[in-house]
């Protein structure tokens, strides 16, 4: 049997659609590798005494020098400001960004007082944590020579890095 050919008054499909249909693949299966989506939610009045107790603690934290393994008003790194923020609702997290990461209770959308897990430090691995505050910011301790800090999620280089958020507070 010969093969099927097209008749002259049938539409070809345009040039390059070929080359649009793989890129548009593989720009899928690139971004199902890059990591999670970093989606948020603010419900006002729907914040619990608990939530609003750690976002009264990470806010008073607000300029505190950081320091590497602190969790005091002297200086504090990013999972010692998540330590300190949720103890003042008597909640217990692990010490680490890593571990609170591997331990907490993932959701798919952060609230205000949930906790929010990068990989900073290249990897896939949790390497720091901030505090969703609520409008699209969280709280958070950078690193070396800076102060906790309150910072825009809209930057693309969160997204490129965001692994997940948790939320252990009711």
């Amino acid at each position: 049997m010969p093969p099927t050919r097209l008749s002259p008054s049938a539409p070809s499909p345009p040039r390059g659609t070929g080359r649009l249909l793989v890129g548009l693949l593989v720009a899928c299966l690139l971004a199902g590798c890059a990591g999670r989506e970093l989606a948020t939610r603010d419900a006002p009045g729907e914040l619990s005494i608990d939530r609003a107790l750690i976002l009264a603690e990470a806010r008073r934290a607000l300029g505190t020098p950081y320091r590497y393994g602190g969790t005091t008003e002297r200086g504090m790194d990013c999972s010692g400001l998540v330590q300190r923020a949720y103890s003042r609702a008597g909640i217990r997290v692990p010490r680490t960004s890593r571990q609170q990461f591997e331990a907490l209770p993932r959701v798919d959308e952060a609230r205000p007082g949930d906790l929010l897990f990068f990989a900073t430090a290249g990897g896939r691995k949790a390497s720091h944590v901030g505090i969703y505050a609520g409008d699209g910011e969280m709280i958070h301790a950078p690193g070396r020579g800076r102060r906790v800090t309150r910072t825009s999620l809209a930057l693309d280089y969160w997204h490129e890095r965001f692994l997940g958020a948790a939320a252990p507070a009711p």
